[in-house]
């Protein structure tokens, strides 16, 4: 990686000092902290051919433009890789009142962005209908059904490992399944992954809406909908 890196135009005029793969790594990734005349990079070898790429940095760049997450230094078409920010932070697997306040601030932020790609195909009805799940899943898509769609840019996987914390600010990181979906879908992935209590569920979704009308029934719902596709996901990486 570093011989590559040495060439690449980006770094053709500065001098790389180390470049160590994590220690921590993700599924559709292999990470590296590079260190290029005194600066902290991280740079991503980009494993999966079956992520819109495109879609990733054009939802990474407006979410950067919003302050949510690092700087996208550069993406190699070619040599499959990008480029980012270092930024300093870490993970929390709870949080407390205070800090679902910042999560959803950052997810009402992220959803104010206006994006114009089609609905994210997280996964086909017909796959999930096969799971064991089929009935409770068959159950929430009728329920989401009812609900009249709330889309926006969502994440679409917000889980702790992609949430940087630190006494400053909140980023999240990791836009590979970025796209256009309904709002619930990262409210029910923020609820999941951080195990909250049906008295936070309704915290969490009255800070998000305010004095508009919010579904309890329709956030269970996506809640199931997330635990299949999660369910299914690791299936296939096996």
């Amino acid at each position: 990686m570093t011989n590559l890196l040495k060439t690449h135009p980006f770094f053709s005029d500065k001098t790389i000092a180390s470049c160590e793969r994590l220690e921590h790594q993700g599924y559709c990734n292999e990470n590296y902290l590079l260190i290029a005349d005194g600066v902290k990079y991280i740079v991503r070898k980009l494993l999966r051919e079956d992520i819109d790429r495109e879609l990733e940095c054009y939802s990474h760049h407006l979410a950067y433009q919003k302050g949510l997450t690092a700087k996208l230094h550069y993406y190699d078409r070619g040599e499959q890789y990008m480029v980012f920010e270092f930024i300093e932070g870490h993970h929390k697997l709870a949080l407390d009142e205070a800090e679902l306040k910042r999560l959803v601030l950052l997810i009402k932020t992220l959803h104010s962005i206006e994006i114009s790609p089609t609905q994210y195909p997280l996964m086909s009805p017909k796959t999930l209908l096969s799971t064991p799940y089929s009935q409770a899943i068959s159950e929430a898509l009728d329920t989401i059904n009812s609900y009249s769609p709330k889309y926006a840019l969502c994440h679409n996987d917000l889980n702790p490992q992609n949430l940087l914390w630190d006494k400053e600010s909140l980023k999240c990181i990791d836009f590979e399944y970025a796209g256009r979906m309904d709002v619930y879908f990262d409210l029910a992935c923020m609820s999941i992954e951080f195990k909250l209590t049906e008295q936070e569920d309704k915290k969490v979704l009255e800070d998000y809406f305010g004095d508009e009308s919010y579904f309890i029934e329709k956030l269970e719902a996506y809640k199931v909908m997330y635990r299949a596709l999660c369910e299914a996901w690791f299936l296939n990486m096996i």
